[in-house]
């Protein structure tokens, strides 16, 4: 089935009527790096048009817990072509990162069609451009593609034993939003890296009877600011300096500025930071970790290894009986489907190219928002967009 037509579900953006017909360019995602590639484009004179699968754009951050702020500056986390207002503050709410993302459609006048899902991308039959099939078996051609899908895509929760025997709540974080319902509770938290360690510091803020944070890989943390420098300045200044230099570094940068927590269950890494970012693990903003660590408030334990009946057993034998479990185990960028018989992908899944380059085998096939830098995502999705718009503009 070939349908030039597809449902705008609520969007007052136009619906793509003859989409097919003159070959946008194509942005799958209507979160900030595909919004942020679409309005790139237009400003370099390339019609585009974003596809997004949910109701409204800026879909994940809406479903972010409540007290999200991005721990990069306001400053350095605008998109293209709009500065976020003064009034967000320096770390920006979720609530104002959502609001943002609605006036940058606005703003720019993106066509944006809601309630689409792309489900495949093949070559087009006649060689040139991409085909797209989405909702309903719609299929519709453009002449160059960016894959915008996010890093946050699908939750993931370990296959643990005896998962399914647990007879507590067990769910993932990205279906907390606040700590209301666990007010008097006991929470293991699994999951030391960004998120499970803001979510420790919110149970016990709203009032949890205990909570507990399953560390697997002892993170590295840092401080979001230091004197009113932010870590993410420290960031962008670093990132193209040679990683054993930026190691020893950040070692002697931890020493002053971080306490040693090794007594309360959280010694220090014995990897270098700038090394696990180059593995795709970015450091911990402390956000009120430290002094929650430090005050016994936030107990870290063992990694969880199994389950049974209403325990959870640790890697170092224990055995504990949490209420609740919330697993900060991360997401999967669910790439497979979409691309994955194109050969774009790596052993990982991840996108073998990335922003203005494209992969050899797939020339006007983009991707952008699957990296997570130490200088901060919003900032290198701008990035991206220009340097994407920038190279199709030259290539069709």
């Amino acid at each position: 089935m070939s349908d030039s037509t597809a449902t705008a579900g609520g969007s007052s953006t136009p619906a793509p009527t003859d989409i097919t017909e003159d070959r946008p360019v194509y942005v799958i995602g209507g979160g900030p790096g595909g919004l942020a590639a679409a309005a790139a484009l237009r400003e370099q004179g390339v019609r585009a048009v974003v596809l997004e699968k949910s109701a409204d754009v800026g879909a994940s951050w809406r479903r972010h817990y409540d007290r999200l702020h991005l721990h990069t500056t306001r400053r350095w986390s605008a998109l293209p072509g709009l500065p976020m207002p003064r009034r967000f503050g320096r770390w920006v709410s979720r609530d104002d990162v959502v609001r943002y993302l609605e006036k940058y459609v606005e703003h720019h006048e993106l066509e944006v069609v809601t309630g689409v899902e792309v489900s495949r991308i093949d070559r087009a039959d006649d060689g040139t451009g991409w085909r797209l099939t989405a909702t309903g078996g719609r299929e519709l051609t453009g002449r160059a593609v960016v894959v915008a899908t996010g890093y946050n895509h699908t939750p993931r929760i370990p296959d643990w034993s005896g998962r399914d025997t647990f007879t507590g709540e067990l769910l993932h974080a990205s279906a907390y939003r606040n700590p209301a319902p666990y007010a008097g509770k006991d929470v293991l938290v699994v999951g030391v890296g960004n998120t499970g360690a803001e979510i420790a510091v919110d149970l016990v803020e709203g009032g949890a009877s205990r909570v507990r944070l399953a560390v697997r890989t002892v993170p590295h943390i840092v401080r979001r600011s230091t004197a009113g420098w932010p870590a993410q300045a420290t960031g962008i200044l670093v990132r193209r300096l040679p990683v054993a230099l930026v190691d020893r570094a950040g070692g002697l940068m931890a020493r002053v500025a971080v306490p040693d927590l090794a007594e309360q269950g959280l010694p220090r890494p014995d990897t270098g930071l700038y090394s696990r970012v180059k593995d795709g693990a970015i450091p911990v903003q402390d956000v009120g970790l430290i002094d929650a660590v430090k005050g016994g408030r936030v107990v870290p334990v063992a990694a969880v290894e199994s389950f049974d009946e209403d325990a959870v057993v640790l890697a170092d034998g224990t055995r504990i009986t949490p209420d609740a479990v919330i697993a900060a185990t991360g997401y999967l960028r669910a790439l497979e489907p979409l691309v994955g018989h194109l050969g774009v992908l790596d052993e990982r899944g991840r996108p073998v190219a990335h922003g203005g380059r494209t992969p050899k085998q797939a020339p006007g096939l983009y991707f952008t928002g699957f990296t997570n830098p130490i200088s901060g995502m919003f900032r290198e999705m701008a990035l991206d967009a220009q340097k994407i718009a920038k190279r199709v503009a030259r290539t069709i």
